[in-house]
């Protein structure tokens, strides 16, 4: 039985807002000027992530997921449930649309997909005043639709100032957008459903404007908006302050600052884990990695314990 880390390549898409700052992660490996976002750890149909290392190489993590259940301390009756999570990177040269996300039942009676959408952000970088939109001052649906049919979007819209180290915790229905200048790690649930409000009036390549969808977004945001609220703790073990950024019924996410060495026992069925900044060594039994900035893993429940030792950060989390 296999009892090592699943080391994973990024899946790369092109948006109209996407730039070339991702190659500060991935070591000048990106395929495109207009990168906006790195699926790191994926099993979605759209952009599936691949092992980079034996026994698994070059089979996608959903193909890993399906076929080595004993990986991810699922039984036989789970076997047909899809990989929870989805795991990004995204550059924000331009801003993003406006936007919100179904939750689990939308999704599953009007879309027919499993999983709505719960996300979080964790800011890698931000320009000086970088920004975001989060939420919205509408006060009932009629409201919103009046608004945005009128094109009142500055009175509408939300704006949050965003600096490195923040994180946003954005359930479905919150209306939102990653502005200029911004580079992020996203956790979410593994949805790839989006429904614009707003889109700049921009036009692609072609001179074609994206489509927006506000009768949907208007079925599925939260009105009136609330800022959600979430609790932080922190614990040391040895050389590690574990920041416990997030928990909720979807996912719980860390973030781990390492300076020196520690012994740890593995906390879930399996952990998804991205190095975003420093350099390390990853011991598990006699077998030693190396792991850098840019990284990005999966510890499967088959691995009981493991040493880290360096100077890094991550970001890890699980279901």
């Amino acid at each position: 039985m296999y009892s090592g880390p699943l080391f994973l390549r990024p899946s790369f898409h092109k948006r109209i807002w996407g730039g070339t700052r991702l190659n500060h992660y991935f070591r000048d490996q990106l395929p495109s000027d207009t990168i906006g976002e790195a699926w790191v750890i994926s099993a979605h149909k759209n952009g599936p992530s691949q092992v980079l290392n034996q026994p698994f190489i070059n089979q996608t993590l959903n193909d890993v997921w399906m076929n080595h259940p004993e990986l991810f301390n699922r039984n036989k009756q789970q076997r047909d449930e899809a990989y929870p999570l989805l795991v990004k990177l995204l550059d924000a040269k331009h801003p993003l649309s406006v936007q919100v996300h179904p939750d689990d039942t939308y999704a599953q009676q009007i879309e027919g997909e499993t999983f709505g959408k719960t996300e979080c952000w964790y800011i890698l970088e931000a320009e000086a005043n970088a920004e975001i939109i989060f939420g919205h001052n509408a006060q009932s649906k009629k409201q919103f639709e009046q608004m945005a049919r009128s094109g009142k979007w500055e009175q509408l819209f939300k704006k949050k100032s965003v600096k490195r180290g923040d994180f946003i915790y954005i359930p479905s229905g919150t209306l939102h957008a990653i502005g200029p200048g911004i580079i992020l790690l996203e956790i979410q649930q593994n949805s790839d459903i989006t429904y614009r409000v707003y889109d700049y009036d921009r036009a692609d390549q072609s001179g074609k404007k994206r489509e927006l969808h506000l009768e949907d977004s208007l079925k599925v945001i939260s009105i009136p908006h609330h800022d959600p609220q979430h609790q932080q703790s922190q614990s040391i073990k040895d050389g590690l302050i574990q920041t416990r950024l997030i928990t909720t019924p979807y996912f719980t996410v860390y973030h781990w600052r390492l300076d020196g060495i520690s012994k740890l026992n593995q906390i879930a069925d399996f952990i998804q884990v991205n190095v975003i900044n420093g350099e390390a060594n990853l011991t598990i039994d006699d077998h030693q990695f190396v792991i850098k900035k840019g990284d990005n893993f999966i510890l499967p429940a088959t691995i009981a314990s493991f040493t880290l030792k360096g100077f890094a950060e991550f970001i890890v989390s699980h279901t």
